[in-house]
């Protein structure tokens, strides 16, 4: 198994939910109005000078719908880019 995290601009949340639903993902947790900057998309801050900001996704599963959750990310970072979206991958030893 794995653990999939995904940080993205708030802007593209609807995105983000599609691909998940595609990939027949079944669970997830979700933090919103989450700050921080990217490399690509600058800042993210809740403020009156950089007012955007993003939420993350963090899902735990199958090594195959982990790999097309990525693989759907990254088209998503194609066509999204610039608004700021990433993801990462570990493995999962145990789950309760």
């Amino acid at each position: 198994m794995k653990i999939v995290l995904i940080c993205y601009n708030e802007a593209i949340d609807d995105e983000v939910i599609e691909l998940l639903d595609s990939a027949k993902a079944q669970g997830y947790t979700k933090w919103t109005k989450v700050l921080g900057k990217g490399s690509s998309s600058g800042p993210h801050l809740l403020s009156h000078i950089w007012p955007k900001a993003n939420n993350v996704i963090a899902t735990v599963l199958a090594e195959d719908v982990a790999g097309q959750v990525f693989e759907n990310v990254r088209k998503i970072r194609k066509e999204y880019g610039s608004e700021g979206i990433k993801a990462f991958m570990w493995n999962v030893t145990d789950v309760t």
